[in-house]
């Protein structure tokens, strides 16, 4: 079967360039198509955990990335009034080296910055059709003429259009987790120092965070919904006035972040969603991070499953030449660390917005009470770092001829 000489990524993100880096590595062509004007910046925390730190250092990126940490300190938990009820702070949490926390633009950037050499970009533009036709697939773009490749990957997000052209509607893969989601930037009328402060009624959390990486301080509504409302796929005005409904009058800062809200120019809502593909390849298309197995933002490890999928897949692409076997041992390398990682969602919504009264108050007296507990809650549970290193990036794909 013909090698794979040039890939078409569709995605800027985080996947895309680092996919990108990987692909030249082993002497493969690509080329990136991004919808935005330019490249993100901005953004909020994003986590690099377990295997996905050796990813990053073996890209040479590691030590930019740690000059770069949030260096946030820890998360106080709050009520009405604005009194503490219980704090979590960073010292609590074993630092092995093994867990880095930094902002969205800022990872994009060190990852995208070293691939300008060698990468084209495509900035303001979309994939708009797919063809495939043997041993390539031509690609039509909104503004760019058509082109042809060897191989088409979808890295462009939960929402993916490279995976609405290959694998049909979004509603067939998509699971909705029963919450909804939203972080924008806002003025840090609070005066926070590296600190988040998270305040919860049942089913619902509001925060405030502030990183010396950023101006301002990033505010986070989540809130549990039995039953998805579309609500996500309405324009940003509606889902304002969803969350107004939702969270004004309910103490604390509340009704402050609501009105700062209006004014913000990095408005982000969606639907805490999984992502869940019985296959992550259609003949010469295939999907890479959140855009084919996107863990929700409740596990965590949505970042990490991008840099080490792309990893991956760059990988086996190289070892096997041919798209049809690359394809096949990349995903047979990556299922188990994906399912490890999916599965621990919920854990993490448990935490953050716990359904019921006795619900926040035991998470409360669980992190006062320190020690081994508290450790737990930090780290989200044993299950969270189990999984971040369930994969061994040297190790060869599963044989599928042997039981």
């Amino acid at each position: 079967m013909p090698a794979v000489n040039d890939v078409l990524i569709s995605g800027a993100g985080v996947a895309g360039p680092a996919l990108a880096h990987w692909l030249h590595h082993h002497g493969i062509r690509a080329t990136v198509v991004e919808r935005a004007p330019g490249l993100r910046s901005g953004g909020y925390a994003i986590d690099l955990r377990g295997v996905a730190v050796d990813v990053a250092e073996r890209m040479g990126a590691l030590a930019e990335i740690r000059r770069n940490v949030t260096e946030m300190d820890g998360a106080a938990f709050v009520d009405a009034r604005g009194r503490r009820s219980a704090r979590f702070s960073s010292a609590d949490a074993v630092d092995d080296g093994r867990s880095l926390e930094i902002l969205r633009g800022d990872l994009v950037r060190i990852l995208h910055a070293p691939t300008t050499a060698h990468t084209e970009y495509l900035y303001d533009d979309t994939l708009t059709a797919l063809e495939q036709d043997g041993d390539r697939v031509r690609a039509t773009f909104l503004n760019a003429a058509p082109r042809t490749f060897d191989l088409v990957v979808g890295a462009d997000g939960l929402h993916s259009a490279t995976r609405r052209l290959a694998f049909g509607p979004e509603e067939r893969y998509a699971r909705f987790l029963g919450a909804y989601i939203s972080i924008f930037t806002i003025p840090d009328h609070l005066g926070l120092d590296r600190e988040a402060r998270l305040f919860n009624v049942p089913g619902k959390a509001a925060g405030m965070y502030h990183t010396p990486r950023a101006e301002g301080a990033k505010a986070i509504f989540l809130l549990r919904s039995p039953e998805s409302s579309g609500i996500d796929r309405r324009p940003p005005a509606e889902q304002k006035a969803y969350l107004r409904a939702e969270f004004a009058g309910l103490g604390w800062e509340n009704d402050r972040i609501l009105d700062a809200m209006e004014e913000t120019g990095d408005f982000y809502f969606d639907s805490v969603t999984r992502i869940h593909m019985d296959t992550w390849s259609a003949g010469r298309v295939a999907l890479l991070g959140d855009a084919g197995y996107c863990p929700s933002p409740m596990s965590g490890q949505g970042t990490s499953l991008a840099l080490v999928g792309a990893y991956v897949l760059a990988a086996e692409l190289a070892r096997h030449g041919g798209a049809a076997g690359a394809l096949a041992a990349y995903e047979a390398r990556m299922r188990p660390y994906v399912d490890a990682n999916q599965a621990i969602a919920d854990a993490g919504l448990g935490i953050l917005a716990p359904r019921t009264r006795r619900g926040i108050l035991l998470r409360d007296t669980v992190l006062r009470a320190g020690g081994p507990l508290l450790s737990l809650l930090g780290r989200f549970d044993r299950r969270l770092s189990n999984a971040a290193e369930a994969l061994d990036l040297d190790a060869p794909a599963p044989d599928p001829a042997r039981p």
